[in-house]
């Protein structure tokens, strides 16, 4: 990039928040599994929407590649730049929340709130935004949307796509989408939200939403269920579901050594258990209604031990023991770092067959690598399994991660017989993008190249991720 464009973009967002030295820039071109390094000519943090308006008018005009980034907390590579030319759009100072509406049940955001801010805010007002995973202190609602984030409460509220009324998107010319609509109902043409969400920045930047907020639990009901297979983890879901309905808000899946490796590596964490078992399961029930839960929770827990699914259970009796239980779950995905090396594929099927995935790939898996430790967890409730692999005691770590390749591959050819997906809630970013001639009809990949063409037809916006 020339010293005069350099100029005219910083220019934009002001010399204290345009990035240009190496050293600075560091922190925005490496990402959480320092899987991906890298490079930019530029790191902009612009305040408002004008500014990233201007941002992308000037890319525009310079054919400047523009790389759009919330709280780098991506898993895929989808927000890091790897061109010297490329500008790296930071939203992260786009963090006001304009209004929430309590008639609409809505709030309207920027999109560089942090998540557990926009979950606080609702909190505050009596009400609740439901999208929650193991980022929400650092993660943006902007990335959010961008990757269709999913977590823990997917199985009741839906995805990220779910949660949203209305956008505000900057499109690659600099033109700007005033979309921030609070309406249900609005069938005046295409709903054009849709093709934003989940695009992660390589159709246009978002720079606010409209959420939909809900009532904030008055009751909540949460247990930890000890199992001896993912299949009796299905069955538990399913008595629970018969039981609860839509008051069953989560259905976590854990296996012994993710326990295992949690209790060891997390101050203060201790297994709810009495004694080991293979697997366990973390139910949640709440509602808006003063219901007791609990005598709901007590009683599909001793169907379930009735039918010889469950082996034991352990309920939170203080909002103190469930956020321990919770922590359990949502530590597990950072606490397998101590434990060495581990080769991660997110993944979804349908919920009857993740019993078939667990077994099938676990069984492959470590054919391929004898010694290799399977960490299958995640979101049993809509069949979202992360399929991690940690490094065998002892092993190599980079002989170990070079096999990634290897182990995804197996991984996704079981994913794909069974009619599930590669990507479930992570994105495609850089790590999967060779991956999908493979698995989507050839006439949705035509579609998805005639709509990033006609939006960003000059290939300035995240270029080489996705596509």
């Amino acid at each position: 990039m020339t010293s005069d464009a350099l100029d005219r973009f910083a220019a934009i967002v002001g010399a204290k928040h345009a990035i240009r030295e190496p050293a600075e820039q560091a922190p925005y071109l490496h990402e959480p599994r320092d899987l991906y390094s890298g490079r930019a000519a530029l790191v902009l943090k612009p305040s408002s929407t004008a500014e990233v308006s201007a941002i992308l008018k000037l890319a525009q005009e310079t054919k400047t590649p523009v790389v759009p980034q919330g709280g780098n907390t991506g898993l895929v590579g989808g927000q890091i730049a790897f061109d010297e030319r490329a500008v790296v759009l930071v939203t992260t100072r786009l963090d006001q929340i304009r209004e929430i509406d309590l008639a609409t049940n809505s709030m309207t955001c920027e999109a560089g709130v942090v998540l557990q801010r926009v979950q606080e805010a609702a909190a505050e007002k009596g009400r609740l935004f439901p999208l929650s995973l193991g980022a929400e202190g650092s993660c943006t609602i902007g990335g959010n949307l961008a990757t269709n984030a999913g977590g823990t409460q997917a199985l009741s509220y839906g995805v990220a796509r779910d949660l949203v009324l209305g956008l505000e998107v900057v499109l690659a010319d600099g033109r700007v989408w005033q979309g921030l609509r609070k309406l249900k109902k609005d069938n005046t043409g295409y709903d054009l939200r849709h093709l934003f969400i989940g695009s992660e920045g390589t159709l246009g930047v978002i720079t606010a939403a409209v959420l939909k907020l809900f009532p904030a639990p008055r009751a909540v009901a949460t247990a930890f269920a000890g199992v001896a297979s993912p299949a009796d983890a299905l069955a538990l879901l399913g008595l629970a579901q018969m039981r609860a309905g839509t008051a069953l808000t989560a259905c976590e899946l854990m296996p012994r050594i993710g326990m295992e490796f949690v209790v060891r590596h997390l101050p203060g964490a201790r297994d709810p258990m009495d004694g080991p078992h293979p697997f366990y399961v973390l139910l949640e029930l709440s509602s808006p209604m003063a219901a007791d839960l609990g005598a709901v929770l007590e009683e599909t827990l001793a169907a379930g031990s009735e039918r010889g699914v469950v082996r034991d259970a352990a309920f939170a009796a203080s909002e103190a023991q469930r956020a321990a239980f919770w922590r359990l779950r949502t530590s597990l995905s950072d606490l397998q770092k101590p434990e060495g090396g581990s080769i991660k594929a997110d993944v979804s099927v349908p919920v009857a067959a993740v019993p078939a995935l667990i077994e099938e790939a676990n069984a492959a898996v470590t054919r391929l690598i004898p010694g290799a430790r399977p960490v299958p967890f995640g979101h049993l409730g809509d069949g979202n399994i992360h399929m991690n692999y940690s490094q065998p005691v002892g092993a190599d770590r980079a002989a170990f991660l070079a096999r990634w390749g290897e182990v995804t591959e197996i991984v996704h050819g079981i994913v794909t017989r069974l009619g599930g997906s590669i990507a479930a809630e992570h994105g495609i970013g850089l790590m999967k993008r060779d991956l999908l001639p493979r698995v989507k009809d050839p006439v949705e990949l035509a579609l998805m190249r005639a709509v990033k063409h006609t939006l960003d037809p000059a290939g300035i916006l995240n270029p080489d991720k996705i596509l």
